[in-house]
């Protein structure tokens, strides 16, 4: 009987036999012990956590389309078995409404289709930069109070193009946030369609509309598939900003929320909707196109 800590050495035939292993097969790994699928799928997963630790609302699809970036081709099917395996999975939310009736509209609801069953719908396609903009309120508390934020969406692009944020829902925060789109866009015949709240029928919000050639629209029911292309895009917000942590300061919010739009939503966040494009490159294509 060997001592205890003693290296005992064990003909691989008889080490095979008990394991139930193939000689054959260990030879076979002694010589290659990871095999190129193997390694493949390591550097892929390395990958993958850096871009998941980049931004934690990345599914396996938005994974999948950064992975070129990087270098490495890999299917959806094959980036969403890794990620599954690796519990690198994209947040998710649960949406509070408000609980509040919507006002009466004071402009026509301009985007407002019917489908070919006759049931109501809204057109939020755009063939060009500032034909359509979409407008909505969120709010999100903190340890010294609510913070709102009021952000103004180009339907061609999905880029954000304006917005306001503060620590009270008044009209003033609407009016903000459409002048501040109005003042880096300079529109033209522009349609800004919202919900029903009362901050977009103040009439400080309606005499900004007209005083500067937009026109108003306004959904005439109080349903949030009137304004669903907006709600997208707070909905991205809540994943990637507002519930990744509790916010002790309305500023420490209001600075997350600034560098996620302008660093990573506008400008490096793809969208399928955009051929896999950012807001900003969709928008450099349609004017390299328009000046050709």
């Amino acid at each position: 009987m060997a001592r205890a800590g003693t290296r005992v050495r064990v003909p691989v035939v008889a080490a095979c036999r008990v394991l139930g292993r193939s000689t054959q097969g260990y030879y076979q790994w002694a010589t290659d012990p990871v095999c190129q699928r193997d390694w493949d799928d390591a550097h892929l997963i390395n990958a993958a956590l850096g871009i998941h630790a980049d931004d934690p609302g990345y599914g396996y699809r938005f994974i999948a389309d950064e992975l070129a970036d990087v270098g490495i081709t890999a299917s959806e099917n094959r980036v969403w078995r890794l990620c599954s395996a690796q519990a690198i999975l994209a947040t998710h939310h649960r949406r509070r409404g408000t609980g509040r009736k919507p006002g009466p509209p004071v402009h026509d609801d301009l985007l407002a289709v019917a489908d070919t069953h006759g049931r109501p719908s809204h057109d939020f396609t755009a063939t060009r930069p500032d034909e359509k903009w979409l407008t909505d309120i969120s709010e999100h508390p903190t340890g010294e109070g609510k913070l709102y934020l009021c952000a103004v969406k180009d339907c061609y692009s999905n880029k954000i193009v304006g917005y306001s944020i503060d620590s009270r829902m008044k009209s003033s925060l609407a009016a903000s946030a459409i002048r501040n789109a109005i003042s880096l866009r300079s529109p033209v015949g522009t349609i800004l369609h919202s919900d029903r709240g009362s901050q977009f029928r103040s009439k400080k919000v309606i005499r900004l509309v007209k005083n500067n050639g937009l026109l108003g629209s306004m959904g005439r029911v109080g349903a949030c598939g009137d304004n669903a292309a907006m709600e997208s895009f707070f909905s991205l917000l809540q994943k990637n900003v507002l519930d990744t942590k509790r916010w002790d300061t309305r500023e420490e919010l209001r600075l997350a929320i600034v560098v996620w739009i302008e660093t990573n939503y506008n400008r490096r966040r793809r969208q399928r909707g955009l051929d896999k494009h950012s807001p900003v490159e969709f928008e450099k294509m349609y004017t390299t196109a328009d000046a050709a």
